[in-house]
C-alpha cells in the first residue's frame, strides 16, 4: 500500500523543490493547505523557506494547528521539518517573537559568529553533518555526506531536550542540524537540494 505524505503549503517559499525531490524517490507527495489534507496523509512534511512569524500566521489562517497537533502529538504520525519548517516545532522565535509549535523545548535564535566577515549570516552553502546518535533519516549516508544549507537562525534547546539532537554542524560553532524524537523528525539542512544525500534522506522519512 503506497504512503500517502502530505507537503503543508505555508503560503511562503517554494515548496515545489520538496514535492519534486520527493518524485525522485518514487512518491506522488501532495501539497495540502487544509486540516482534511492534514487528517487524510500517513506522514507530513513542514517544508521551510521564509520567516517564522509569517509561517505561523499561514498555520493559523488556514486553520490547521489543531490538525496538525492531533496528527502528530496524539496520532503520532511521523513528521518531517526542514529548515524553517523544523525550527517552527520550537516555543518561540527571537525572528519575530512569535510563538511556535511548542513540541521542542528550546527557542530559535539568530546566527552570531565571532568572526562575521569569515562566517556570512545568512549562512548559505555545503556542509558535513556530524551524526551524534542514531537517526532513521540518516540512515546509509555517508559520513563525509554534505547537505545544503540556507538559513540565518538555529534552534537553541534547553538541557532536557538535548537529547533529540542527533546530528550537529559547525559553522564557527556547532549547532543543531538533525533532530528525532519518536515520530518528531527534523533537519536545517535542505535534502530536496542537496543531491544524491538529500535524497537518500528523503527516502528514509518515507521507508520510516
Amino acid at each position: 500500500m503506497a504512503v500517502s505524505i502530505a507537503i503543508v503549503d505555508l503560503g511562503i517559499g517554494n515548496l515545489r523543490s520538496v514535492w519534486r525531490g520527493l518524485n525522485r524517490v518514487g512518491v506522488a507527495a501532495s501539497v495540502v493547505a487544509d486540516a482534511r489534507g492534514i487528517r487524510s496523509a500517513d506522514k507530513i512534511i513542514l517544508p521551510g523557506v521564509g520567516n517564522f512569524g509569517r509561517a505561523m500566521s499561514g498555520l493559523t489562517r488556514l486553520g490547521i494547528l489543531d490538525a496538525l497537533n492531533e496528527a502528530v502529538q496524539i496520532k503520532k504520525k511521523p513528521i518531517l521539518g526542514i529548515c524553517l519548517g523544523m525550527e517552527l516545532m520550537a516555543n518561540r522565535s527571537e525572528e519575530s517573537g512569535t510563538q511556535g509549535l511548542g513540541w521542542l523545548n528550546g527557542n530559535v535564535v539568530k546566527l552570531r559568529p565571532g568572526d562575521p566577515e569569515r562566517f556570512k549570516v545568512p549562512y548559505i552553502g555545503w556542509n558535513r553533518v556530524n551524526v551524534t546518535r542514531s537517526a532513521a533519516i540518516m540512515r546509509e549516508i555517508d559520513e563525509n555526506a554534505e547537505f545544503y544549507f540556507l538559513h540565518s537562525y538555529v534552534l537553541e534547546l534547553e538541557i532536557e531536550d538535548r537529547k533529540v539532537v542527533a546530528g550537529e554542524t559547525v559553522y564557527e560553532t556547532a549547532f543543531p542540524s538533525v533532530i528525532q524524537r519518536e515520530n518528531i523528525f527534523g533537519v536545517q539542512f535542505h535534502p530536496e537540494k542537496s543531491h544524491d544525500a538529500g535524497e537518500r534522506v528523503l527516502r528514509n522519512f518515507v521507508e520510516i
